[in-house]
């Protein structure tokens, strides 16, 4: 089996996210301001890699949130610290916690997030636009097809690709939101 391997959409998705939902809210309770569900799971119609990814937005990333998660099962990524974005020189608007499924569990991809920082809209922002514009979404869900047949095996190269596409759409998506009014 690929590393890199993208799936039709399954329109379970959003039930599996609840579930997953339901037990971060547990982990966090008031500490979570918002858990969303992104990434190309979250967009309807796309092919994504089978993994729900969520984002937990909070106040700050005090250390505590690992230590809940940990102690949930979870696994926290420490190797995983920031979001890259193009052109971003504020490292501080790109920081995260970042943890996996507790192991056997549905994969997924938690992203711990501040209110109000870049990378917290830009993973709102990025889902949203492509559930509004067919044309776009159908043309990263190309690129990404393109991308995953050149490199199943490769996630180093794929992401390579695909991240600055991601970013040029981006920047789209924020004209995009400022045309239709669009808050978070």
């Amino acid at each position: 089996m690929p590393l890199i391997e993208l799936v039709a959409p399954d329109p379970a998705w959003p039930a599996q996210f609840v579930e997953i939902e339901r037990e971060l809210d547990a982990v966090f309770g008031s500490t979570a301001l918002r858990i969303d569900h992104i990434g190309s799971t979250s967009v309807p119609g796309l092919a994504a890699k089978d993994i729900i990814d969520v984002q937990v937005t909070v106040a700050s990333l005090d250390p505590a949130i690992v230590d809940a998660m940990v102690d949930a099962g979870f696994v926290h990524r420490d190797d995983i610290d920031t979001d890259l974005l193009t052109g971003c020189d504020q490292p501080a608007e790109l920081r995260k916690l970042y943890f996996n499924e507790r192991p056997g569990e549905r994969r997924a991809n938690i992203h711990v997030r501040v209110a109000g920082c870049l990378n917290q809209r830009y993973a709102l922002l990025f889902r949203d636009h492509l559930r509004a514009d067919e044309a776009v979404r159908d043309g990263y869900a190309e690129l990404k097809g393109v991308i995953a047949r050149a490199y199943p095996d490769e996630p180093e190269k794929y992401y390579d690709v695909k991240d600055p596409v991601m970013d040029i759409i981006f920047r789209g998506a924020e004209h995009w939101a400022a045309t239709v009014g669009w808050t978070q």
